[in-house]
């Protein structure tokens, strides 16, 4: 992650936090292309239900970067501006309180309340906190080997204690920022960002399958913690490699997509790690010097 998308988080971080934020959106980047529009402007508006308008503003800096760069045509614009929103509004029990509290939207025929009932690692429940706080609860849990038990949450519209925890819980969004899922999630951002910008530089052809990476990521507990460690398997087995010069993949974007296909719900990898060899052993000799 560069340091100039560490500053901009920060920035966009604390003015949300001190008070600073307030409920004017952000105008959409300069010069971006009227297809592109309607996506950006609608991740606005759900960036700002999400977190606030600091945040909406984040998501607008990171991307004027790639407004009429060079290599990024409207197709491509938009898939950045519409994966960047999903994945800025990751699903945290924050997020799921939110959700659920707007089933309630007072319509008629608005449905009766109900109950979801939902899976979290422990060190997931903590990481939603703060990680002044957070710190400390996961070093204790993973003392006592707790830190992967795993507990079911209800997250209840049928009656008005379920509500108002509902409401305790959404409003916990105040510190999402300041939490440890944040800071994992920041990094993620920026890191994606920075391989699709090494990208269009690098290999530019391969940009459109970097972007598309970002749908290996999803939802919450098993699932997202699969998705996350593939991610990174491919970007540091193949990506970061090419674009450092020590692998010779002249085809990266169909090295991506080979990967991808052999990336299986296997906490330990083993068919994406043989494929991930397989490539690399496919190379000429020479140009696999990792």
């Amino acid at each position: 992650m560069s340091d100039r998308g560490i500053l901009s988080s920060l920035r966009y971080l604390f003015a949300d936090f001190i008070g600073e934020d307030d409920d004017t959106p952000p105008f959409l980047p300069e010069g971006l292309p009227e297809p592109v529009m309607a996506v950006a402007s609608d991740a606005i508006h759900l960036l700002i239900n999400y977190q606030g308008t600091s945040y909406a503003e984040l998501y607008v800096h990171r991307l004027r970067r790639f407004v009429g760069k060079q290599g990024v045509d409207e197709v491509m614009l938009t898939e950045i501006a519409r994966l960047m929103a999903v994945r800025m509004t990751y699903e945290d029990p924050i997020r799921i309180a939110q959700l659920k509290l707007a089933e309630l939207d007072g319509r008629p025929g608005a449905p009766a309340g109900s109950v979801d009932v939902r899976k979290f690692r422990l060190e997931e429940l903590i990481g939603a906190l703060p990680a002044v706080i957070a710190e400390y609860l996961l070093d204790a849990l993973e003392w006592a080997g707790w830190l992967h038990k795993r507990v079911s949450i209800r997250f209840s519209t049928a009656s008005r204690f379920g509500i108002r925890r509902l409401k305790i819980e959404a409003g916990l969004r105040r510190w999402r920022l300041l939490s440890v899922r944040y800071a994992k999630e920041r990094v993620w951002v920026e890191r994606w960002l920075h391989m699709i910008d090494r990208s269009l530089t690098k290999q530019p052809q391969a940009a459109p399958a970097i972007v598309q990476t970002a749908t290996m990521i999803e939802g919450y507990g098993d699932v997202y913690r699969q998705g996350l460690a593939d991610w990174n398997a491919i970007i540091d087995g193949l990506v970061k490699p090419t674009f450092d010069g020590v692998l010779a993949l002249t085809d990266l974007a169909g090295a991506v997509t080979e990967a991808r296909a052999a990336a299986l719900p296997d906490p330990q990898q083993a068919a994406l790690k043989r494929k991930i060899a397989e490539i690399r052993a496919r190379l000429p000799a020479g140009s696999n010097a990792a």
